[in-house]
């Protein structure tokens, strides 16, 4: 877009310098220079203006320093830093900006939102916010007390507060960072001024993300900050994921596949496969509850129809990502773009290279149901052949393409019983959709293409808000139904490598008994030796009326009850839009019925009890 001097403030020769200066800026650099120009419309911009007009652009630093011996103005050193994270990114993010910001001389209080007192928010005059959005649009388990208090009658009015807000998301999903949206609209409602504009991130997330830092820091301090320090930031988080590893999402391992076995029984309809990678050499390391990230390949054919559908060479050299590598064409769509999923963002990128009405309509604002049904289930072949004729250079169009994404797992073993190695579950995904068959990019990569002795890029994505007690006498309830049990084979299996006395109870569900059961073996064993205490399963094809976890937890309430009263920790990992809202409610039940209390302080009872850590969930 280029600015017309009809429609700007601007003069003739500074629209000229700004159309030379904008179509070069990066992503970070934007939002840097958007920040550094709110930090100096908050410092005082007649101050600014009266000392260094040109400078701002010209030459930020000297015009930060310029402005602040002009105008100075009292600014706390306090910063209240706030994470909602279901998976851990944004807590990590959260403690490497704190870091960030305590070697520049704030004062910094970093706190998980659930263990900050939300009264304390009138007090709070610096505030950065990071989370992340879980499910279809809801908040994290660790954001949800704070979000529900702010959206609640008794959220006090904030007319000294500043603040900015982190949103990671995804946009394959509808409700892309909503969460982030909506703690910024509330604490603008509530008489908050930002610090800087909310940014909201995609999967790949570390220029935008780095940007922010960036801009947060420049309002905070009214002094340039050096994108490169951000990044730093962004890195040291990346790298805390493994403190004696080199290896990390940015920087993956290449493991080597040891096992690859079908967990399902013959006739089953179902293929979960249980694989066990080779971590000897990496220094990399995990705790149970961890997840491994998995970098997969999409489908050949699918690739190859797509180059043949565009009339593509596969052999042409294209940027394999946004370092401006080169490679082959093939390599890159087969390694390092998606092209199973649509996304709002990538069609209106792709409307730039096409010409096609239907395209463009597709795009009105009035036609937002037909887009979201038009998304539903369809991938990058599907926008090819529904949207052509393309007149696009391959180089051109694989800039449009969202980086693939690492797939999360899981992690089903625990380290100190198999050191060096890391096995993980994964159920292969396939169905037909708008007359074509679909796969599961990971799950199908898995299953159909890898075998012992390939390779698969992984890394450690650590999660703090799914961990064992600290103590190895206290009791655990462990629920997760099929691929959800994994991460409790690794919780058993470390529980008996520590030779622990608490008291352990795992409920499973599947399909079918005799073809479904994952990790059978496993659980006989560990009930003969007594690492598991109780199994209580549920077959929900094997009964005339369908039997789920949630109705066995009902069936034991009483006793499960009685765990809790010894103190217990509950364990749901699995399904999120079905079961785990199913299990929480049969919990909320079980609460109520043998505590003897209202609805209202049963569901209070199991939010205490995820504050205080004794009910976690890695649900997905």
């Amino acid at each position: 877009m280029q600015l017309q001097v009809t429609n700007s403030p601007f003069n003739e020769e500074q629209v000229e310098l700004l159309n030379r200066l904008l179509p070069s800026l990066t992503q970070t650099q934007q939002i840097w220079l958007g920040g550094y120009i709110s930090a100096m419309t908050l410092q005082g911009a007649a101050a600014v203006s009266a000392a260094a007009p040109a400078a701002v652009l010209a030459a930020p630093a000297e015009a930060a320093s310029s402005a602040a011996a002009v105008a100075q103005p009292v600014i706390s050193r306090e910063v209240t830093v706030l994470f909602g994270s279901q998976t851990g990114n944004c807590q990590r993010l959260a403690s490497s900006l704190s870091r960030r910001l305590e070697e520049q001389g704030f004062k910094v209080t970093v706190s998980a939102m659930n263990s900050f007192k939300p009264n304390a928010l009138k007090k709070v005059e610096n505030l950065l916010i990071l989370v992340s959005t879980h499910g279809e649009g809801e908040p994290p388990d660790n954001a949800r007390s704070l979000y529900e208090f702010l959206y609640s009658k008794r959220a006090p009015q904030l007319n000294q507060l500043r603040f900015s807000v982190l949103a990671l998301g995804d946009t394959s999903y509808e409700f892309f960072c909503q969460t982030g949206k909506d703690f910024d609209q509330k604490l603008e409602e509530l008489g908050g001024q930002r610090l800087s504009p909310r940014v909201d991130c995609d999967l790949d997330y570390d220029e935008p993300v780095a940007g922010w830092i960036a801009q947060v820091t420049a309002a905070l301090s009214g002094a340039e900050s050096a994108p490169g320090t951000a990044e730093e930031a962004v890195l040291a988080a990346e790298h805390a994921e493994s403190l004696q590893s080199a290896y990390s999402r940015n920087n993956p391992y290449h493991a080597e596949v040891l096992e690859n076995l079908n967990l399902n029984g013959r006739g089953s309809d179902r293929e979960t496969r249980h694989l066990e990678l080779s971590l000897a050499g990496s220094n990399i390391t995990f705790e149970p509850g961890d997840s491994l990230g998995v970098y997969p390949e999409n489908h050949p054919r699918l690739v190859d129809e797509i180059i043949a559908a565009m009339g593509w060479d596969a052999g042409e050299s294209v940027p394999q990502n946004k370092k401006g590598e080169e490679g082959p064409l093939r390599e890159a769509l087969l390694r390092h773009y998606e092209i199973t999923v649509l996304t709002r963002p990538l069609l209106e990128q792709a409307a730039k290279l096409s010409t096609a009405a239907a395209l463009h309509g597709l795009l009105l604002p009035d036609k937002a149901q037909q887009l979201k049904e038009y998304i539903q289930g369809r991938d990058l072949l599907d926008l090819i052949q529904d949207f052509a004729p393309w007149n696009v250079p391959a180089r051109s169009f694989v800039t449009i393409l969202r980086k693939l994404p690492a797939r999360l797992y899981s992690i089903a073993s625990s380290y100190n019983a198999n050191p060096d190695e890391v096995h993980f579950t994964v159920r292969a995904v396939r169905y037909e959709a708008h007359g074509r068959q679909r796969y599961g990019v990971c799950s199908v990569h898995c299953a159909e293409r890898v075998q012992p002795g390939d390779t698969l890029p992984v890394y450690i994505q650590n999660n703090p808000n799914f961990k064992l007690p600290a103590s190895p006498d206290v009791p655990v309830i462990m629920i997760g139904p099929g691929t959800g049990v994994a991460p409790f084979r690794s919780f058993l299996e470390e529980r008996e490598e520590q030779g622990a006395e608490g008291k352990t109870w795992l409920f499973y569900g599947d399909r079918h008994f005799v073809t479904d059961f994952l990790y059978q073996t496993d659980w006989q064993r560990m009930l003969k030796d007594g690492v598991l205490n109780k199994l209580d399963v549920a077959f929900s094809r094997d009964t005339e009326e369908k039997v789920y976890v949630q109705h066995r937890i009902l069936e034991h309430s009483s006793e499960l009850y009685a765990w809790l009263q010894e103190g217990a920790h509950i364990y749901v990992c699995g399904d999120e839009k079905h079961m785990a809202h199913d299990v929480h409610s049969a919990l909320i039940s079980v609460i109520q019925e043998e505590g003897g209390l209202s609805p209202e302080a049963a569901a209070a009872y199991l939010d205490s009890l995820q504050q205080e850590q004794r009910y976690q969930r890695d649900v997905y």
